[in-house]
């Protein structure tokens, strides 16, 4: 199994859903499920691909942009996220507070921009408590962490995403619903899953701010500049909930996840055993 399909605990989210007797040790699936939210053809860019391996996306949307770049064998199944909201727990109450997701990096790249700034824009414009969730990369780095502890933001992690099947947090996503729930509005400064998993969690979302730069950002699909072309309805400090949710259906494919059996068939897994 390619070990992006183990990011994020979706790997797991999916064998629990599944009804797999050990979720906690899912059969491999068969082809490279998509592992975060793109605007290109499902794989990160980079990502080596075997042609003729079962690319499996989230949404209609991205099937066709894969198949546009000459990739046939390519089937929607939903993100696994939209599946964890199918089957967690209904939770009362609209939230407290914002959660504010800082454009990140990651291993290959880094980050560059002013967060404070961005801090002073979102201290500014957020009332009631803030928390500021950071990814590993900079939750790890010291200043960056302090500047939003001084500010008197909340500061949290998810956890580490994983990497060659080592030290991935399996319920990496379950706490992200769990944190996306207890607020009442998600923001970050650059449109993100984060976003579109606020607004499926029931959430409203906004984005503003400076986006920041990533080193050499592949610009294959248009980058930042294309984000806020093509989804100008989720920028500014205040946006529609009701547009903005659909849009986040259509972005995870929550309308077009398969049932339990059905799943099992699309992902190479057995009725029963393992593979």
């Amino acid at each position: 199994m390619h070990h992006a399909n183990h990011h994020y605990g979706h790997a797991h989210i999916l064998a629990r859903y599944c009804d797999i007797p050990d979720p906690m040790h899912p059969p491999r699936i068969r082809g490279y499920l998509q592992h975060g939210w793109n605007i290109g053809d499902g794989l990160a860019p980079g990502t080596p691909y075997v042609a003729g391996t079962p690319l499996l996306v989230w949404s209609e949307e991205t099937r066709r942009r894969s198949w546009s770049q000459g990739r046939r064998n390519v089937t929607v199944v939903g993100a696994p996220f939209a599946y964890l909201v199918e089957t967690a727990p209904a939770v009362e109450g609209p939230g407290e507070g914002t959660i504010f997701y800082p454009f990140h990096g990651w291993e290959g790249q880094q980050v560059h921009g002013d967060h404070q700034r961005l801090i002073d824009e979102v201290l500014e414009t957020e009332t009631g408590p803030v928390t500021a969730c950071l990814y590993w990369n900079e939750y790890r780095m010291r200043p960056v962490r302090a500047l939003y502890e001084k500010a008197g933001f909340r500061v949290i992690c998810h956890g580490y995403r994983g990497f060659w099947w080592r030290d991935s947090n399996r319920d990496f996503l379950v706490n992200q619903l769990a944190e996306l729930r207890r607020h009442r509005r998600v923001v970050s400064n650059r449109l993100c899953s984060a976003i579109w998993y606020g607004l499926l969690a029931g959430r409203e979302a906004a984005v503003y701010g400076d986006p920041m730069v990533l080193d050499n950002a592949d610009m294959t699909f248009g980058g930042e500049p294309r984000l806020h072309r093509q989804w100008p309805e989720v920028y500014g400090r205040e946006t529609d909930f009701a547009t903005c949710h659909q849009l986040a259906r259509a972005q995870l494919g929550a309308d077009e996840l398969a049932g339990p059996a059905e799943l099992r068939k699309l992902l190479g897994w057995p009725k029963e055993g393992y593979v």
